[in-house]
């Protein structure tokens, strides 16, 4: 029988962990939901996204105290919750450290001894490598997805490698009751908690693979519980007063999915599964610092009303090296939006625009600097993200200009927003919008992601004061996950009859960003309805489809999850450089599941849909 240092003994019964963040500005809320359900073990908080690093890396270089997640402190972990985290025995996992981990541990402490609580407080780092510049560059990486060459250290502003598990776990072997990291990967504080609780072994590859999976379902919070669902609700409450999800995890690593009772929101095969294929790439190899996951066949079944129970994931392998993630100044970018109403607004946008852009190249010129890096041009209200696909979108009487630019001096984009601004008077008629101060240039932090071995980093875990001895697994230790290649669906049957049937009918989906590439997870509605899709949807609808947005070297990938009847797709070189540096409206790829569903394709006349939009 496994028990915390909180007391508890779990026995036979499943280990209950909340999720009560998904990124660094979620809900406050969350926490109190979560206690006020009660009966959990474990909540969890994931704060930290590639963009995230960026922003704490330069609030780091403005102040040494700082760098990370404020909002643990101030929404989470305010006097009232840790009063009921003390009284219920609850232990919390947070990544909140983002690149200060030290500092925010200590803000903590002091918070909780102004509360007259006794609680341990933990700290893991070592994933800072900022002090290991010379040494990786004696290395010479180069960028593992565009195989950029390391960039000037001058430059760099943060080094982060993604740690794993087990150092958040020797923290709660030791007895901690609150553990704060730096950049541990997202899943790793679920994973953490049930490795601990039933004491699994780095040799336990299925069961760290369901754990993995249970913190990945978690780490995006209300993302399982009806948010960013295809099949969206009308009614402002669903949103308003949804429930955060709680995990209720197994020995085997198997779990069931659910919220606390009596709040909106909804969870279902189709919202959990959706949140499953969210950024996760190459299905049979998501790599994370503890294993190698292969998710294939994950199956997903309703089990009652806002409870599904998972099961299926498969440990394949554990990786030799770290993903580390370096963010570097490359110059800066600026922007602004301005709107336009009248007849042939997107005309007169554009017009603006380009005349904006003129005058600020003639400014530049003047002023002896360069020509801008970049410059986007979005004007939204006439289907512009659409691509090929928009539907007379220039008819629209009233749209949204994004106008921005990238340039290696500040001074550049103090160009543009002043000569964009002071054009207001000499612009075609129907200029509008509400804003304040004009826009400030903000530097940009750019990604650069490579491999770290394991042996290079120096992992130290500290309970309050006093450091514990942690030595990092190597046991079953592989450099490179195993290939197994899952087959695609049947082809359809060969039909002379079809008709256009739209997309969203018979799938859900959702997509997301790592660095510059887009994850397009689609889950067929119906088993049947997968075949049809899968060959609908080749590299040439594909590329029809996103064409606007792919470089000319993009790469497309599909890969087959059959046990829950999905396809994920992966497009790579489609965000001009990612989060961290694009200019775009959609900087991270959040709405493409959505282009996608909006298209059609061709079914049997009188083939059996199910679903609804």
């Amino acid at each position: 029988m496994a028990q915390g240092s909180s007391g508890k003994t779990l026995g036979r019964r499943p280990l209950r962990i909340g999720g009560a963040s998904g990124f660094w500005g979620d809900a406050a809320l969350a926490t109190a939901q979560l206690l006020q359900a009660g009966g959990l073990d474990f909540i969890v908080y994931d704060y930290l996204a590639e963009i995230t690093m960026a922003i704490l890396a330069r609030a780091r270089a403005r102040d040494p105290a700082a760098g990370y997640a404020t909002d643990f402190l101030t929404g989470a972990m305010t006097a009232q919750n840790l009063g009921e985290i003390s009284r219920q025995g609850v232990r919390i996992l947070s990544n909140a450290g983002g690149v200060n981990p030290v500092a925010c541990a200590a803000a903590l402490r002091a918070r909780i001894a102004a509360a007259g609580l006794d609680l341990r407080v933990a700290t893991v780092t070592g994933d800072d490598l900022m002090g290991q510049v010379d040494e990786i560059r004696r290395c010479a990486p180069s960028e593992m997805f565009s195989g950029a060459a390391f960039p000037d250290p001058r430059r760099i502003v943060s080094i982060n490698a993604y740690l794993g598990a087990f150092p958040i776990k020797a923290a709660l072997d030791a007895g901690a009751d609150i553990v704060v990291t730096g950049r541990s990967v997202d899943s790793a504080v679920t994973l953490a908690a049930a490795a601990h609780q039933f004491g699994w072994r780095p040799e336990d590859l299925d069961q760290l693979a369901g754990g993995a999976l249970a913190g990945h379902i978690l780490e995006c919070g209300t993302q399982a519980t009806g948010g960013n669902f295809t099949d969206w609700r009308p009614e402002p409450a669903f949103y308003a007063d949804m429930g955060y999800p709680i995990a209720e995890i197994f020995a085997d690593g198997s779990f069931d999915l659910t919220k606390p009772t009596g709040s909106a929101g909804l969870v279902s095969r189709a919202t959990v599964a959706e949140q499953m294929v969210y950024e996760i790439g190459d299905p049979a190899a998501y790599v994370l610092p503890d294993v190698v996951c292969d998710l294939t066949e994950v199956t997903i079944t309703d089990i009652g009303k806002d409870r599904v129970h998972v099961k299926g994931a498969r440990g394949v392998s554990v990786p030799g090296s770290l993903k580390t993630c370096l963010t570097w100044q490359d110059g800066y970018r600026g922007g602004q939006f301005f709107t336009y109403y009248a007849p042939q607004a997107a005309a007169r946008a554009r017009t603006f625009a380009k005349a904006a852009l003129q005058r600020a190249r003639a400014s530049l010129a003047r002023q002896g600097l360069v020509d801008f890096s970049h410059v986007s041009l979005e004007v939204l209200g006439t289907q512009s993200q659409f691509g090929a696909f928009a539907k007379g979108g220039d008819e629209a009487r009233e749209v949204v200009l994004k106008l921005a630019a990238r340039h290696p001096e500040k001074e550049g984009i103090e160009t543009l927003l002043r000569e964009a601004t002071g054009l207001g008077l000499a612009a075609p008629p129907g200029l509008s919008g509400f804003a304040g101060t004009r826009p400030r240039p903000s530097p940009v932090l750019a990604l650069f992601s490579f491999l770290t071995p394991k042996h290079k980093l120096a992992i130290k875990v500290h309970v309050d004061a006093g450091e514990i001895p942690f030595r990092p697994p190597t046991q079953g230790e592989t450099t490179a996950a195993p290939v197994r290649p899952t087959p695609a669906p049947p082809a359809p049957p060969a039909v002379s009859q079809r008709h256009r049937v739209p997309l969203v009918r018979l799938a859900w989906g959702r997509s997301g960003d790592k660095g510059d590439s887009v994850n397009i997870g689609l889950i067929a509605r119906d088993p049947t309805f997968l075949p049809w899709i899968w060959a609908a949807l080749d590299t040439a609808f594909l590329r029809r489809t996103f064409g606007h947005f792919l470089a000319d070297d993009a790469e497309i990938r599909r890969y087959h999850l059959p046990g829950i009847n999905a396809m994920n797709i992966l497009l790579s070189r489609v965000l001009e450089g990612g989060g961290t540096s694009s200019l775009r409206n959609d900087p991270q790829g959040k709405g493409y599941a959505g282009l996608l569903l909006a298209g059609e394709i061709e079914l049997p006349v009188g083939f059996p849909e199910k679903g609804q939009c």
